[in-house]
């Protein structure tokens, strides 16, 4: 069963499940009446009818809502869509999202899903399907599936809250079959130097990542940066396995510590890695979460590797699934997941509503801008292998702090995004120019290839047409993310996600910084 994804729709983010035995004896409630006492007096005597029913999933929500932010319960009528083959020729738009505030927020477009291309961006909330409202309503997992979910083609209308825009943006989504590989790209793109995109932590993940690896050192690769920017996570053995691709001797990658002894666990290094030498960068961001904070957490305590970008998501709680007697399902934190230097991975929690607005407090404090803005205390200092000091608190704090660049951003440049107006002069380009772009050599391509500004008056005159209205300061604004981003899709086109990866981080702030920190990661890891 693909867990990852299930879980991250039904409950959020997460980073792996203790799958443990029914719990059960009844002697264990029989000193906890008083809940039982009050809704028979409801049940009974109540002015009205009530729905006991209702009442009794609302009462165990309130009381997993004290708990953490990623406990849950599950009713009956939504545990099979829950535990649905996802993984497997499923069709839709293509988000992994979490249901927050009766609001349904994007954690992140699945990558070269049809809600990807269109622009959906991390941190969206859908507000209308098909100009009906989706928000403020009792949504269930199933309302999210029945609406968004549907034939390969067939189209549905979002109506988008998004930071920082003051107007609701809308977005036509043509359904498509989700892509499920983990990883997107894995190409040599300097001499010696290996990059190697993985999106998500699913079933073939290890097996994908480890070919991609060896297919890489057998080309030579004698360094490599492993991005893991926008992966929310999934299975923890993978992300283990991973870790050990690079880890020796045994060393600690991740352990689990519960009230319980039996939820507390170490996960080590086994086997023999295919790369457990060699400069190694690990890009990451405030969309890396769970699995993915596994495998840097575990290389940046160990001096493996040098971790770029900005702090990760936070989220390092385990939930085992416990079966209820009406057929429901319970999922209950029962330990939290820590570094091998000691750090917690859970970001703190007060509140549910504080721990939604975490991603909007991070720009609110300038953290997503400078690096200054952050602050730690010194109970939250930890040492890596060699020393270093690494700080606690929730996430992975990187390195080398790389900010968010929004030199590029418009609201014109979103247009372009949502009407798919780039998609489309990108590959009229391309169907253009099929037959020389096919003979070419990918690096080829990146070195002489250029989006000329006839192209890009040819992509404003189709922008025009299709209801774009024409700003001038929002063009220069965004004109060379739009040039580079023309350029990758035709990339795209030819050499499928390997293409577009390499042509957009060569101009992508993150790695470009990520090229300078070369003598440093090597230094660390010797």
């Amino acid at each position: 069963m693909p867990i990852w994804l299930a879980l991250t729709l039904a409950i959020g983010i997460f980073v792996g499940i203790y799958v443990g035995k029914k719990m059960g004896s009844k002697d264990r409630f029989s000193n906890h009446h008083l809940i039982e006492e009050a809704l028979s007096y409801i049940t009974n005597d109540y002015v009205d009818t009530v729905n006991v029913a209702d009442l009794q999933q609302e009462g165990i929500e309130a009381m997993l809502e004290k708990l953490d932010a990623h406990s849950s319960y599950i009713p009956p009528k939504d545990l099979q869509v829950a535990k649905a083959s996802l993984e497997a020729d499923f069709e839709g738009i293509g988000i992994e999202f979490q249901i927050f505030s009766d609001t349904v927020n994007v954690i992140t477009p699945i990558s070269g899903g049809p809600s990807e291309m269109v622009g959906l961006q991390s941190g969206d909330k859908i507000i209308n399907v098909d100009n009906k409202p989706f928000a403020g309503t009792k949504i269930t997992i199933n309302d999210v599936f029945g609406k968004l979910r549907g034939k390969k083609g067939t189209k549905v209308k979002l109506t988008i809250k998004r930071k920082g825009i003051k107007n609701l943006m809308s977005f036509t989504i043509i359904r498509d079959k989700i892509p499920t590989y983990s990883v997107d790209a894995a190409f040599i793109y300097a001499p010696t130097t290996g990059y190697i995109k993985l999106n998500r932590f699913g079933e073939n993940t290890f097996t994908e990542f480890k070919n991609a690896l060896i297919k890489l050192k057998e080309q030579g690769m004698e360094k490599l940066v492993l991005d893991l920017r926008d992966n929310p996570g999934g299975y923890l053995d993978h992300a283990a396995n991973i870790a050990d691709e690079f880890l020796s001797d045994e060393k600690l990658i991740v352990y689990t510590k519960g009230r319980k002894s039996q939820y507390s666990n170490t996960l080590k290094a086994e086997h023999e890695g295919v790369f457990e030498q060699g400069p190694l960068i690990v890009l990451v961001d405030e969309g890396s979460a769970s699995a993915s904070e596994i495998v840097s957490g575990a290389l940046q305590d160990h001096d493996r590797a040098l971790i770029v970008g900005r702090r990760t998501f936070g989220k390092g709680l385990v939930q085992m699934p416990i079966s209820l007697s009406d057929g429901s399902e319970l999922r209950l934190t029962i330990s939290r997941y820590y570094t091998p230097s000691g750090r917690c991975i859970q970001k703190p929690y007060k509140g549910k509503e504080d721990y939604e607005k975490d991603y909007e407090r991070r720009f609110k404090h300038g953290e997503m801008y400078s690096k200054d803005s952050i602050h730690f205390a010194d109970t939250l200092k930890f040492k890596t292998e060699k020393g270093r000091t690494v700080y606690g608190g929730g996430g992975i704090m990187p390195d080398v702090f790389v900010p968010q660049d929004t030199t590029a951003f418009s609201s014109y440049l979103s247009q372009l995004l949502n009407k798919g107006v780039l998609r489309e002069i990108a590959f009229e380009l391309y169907d253009g120019n099929k037959t020389r772009l096919n003979k070419m050599s990918l690096e080829s391509f990146n070195k002489t290839y250029s989006v000329s500004d006839q192209d890009l008056q040819r992509m404003v005159d189709k922008a025009n047409a299709a209801g774009v209205k024409f700003n001038q300061k929002g063009f220069d604004r965004s004109k060379e993310y739009i040039r580079n981003y023309v350029k990758a899709l035709i990339a795209k086109s030819v050499w499928k996600m390997e293409g577009f990866f390499y042509v957009f981080n060569m101009k992508d702030n993150v790695f470009i910084e990520a090229q300078k920190h070369w003598k440093e990661a090597a230094s660390i890891s010797k």
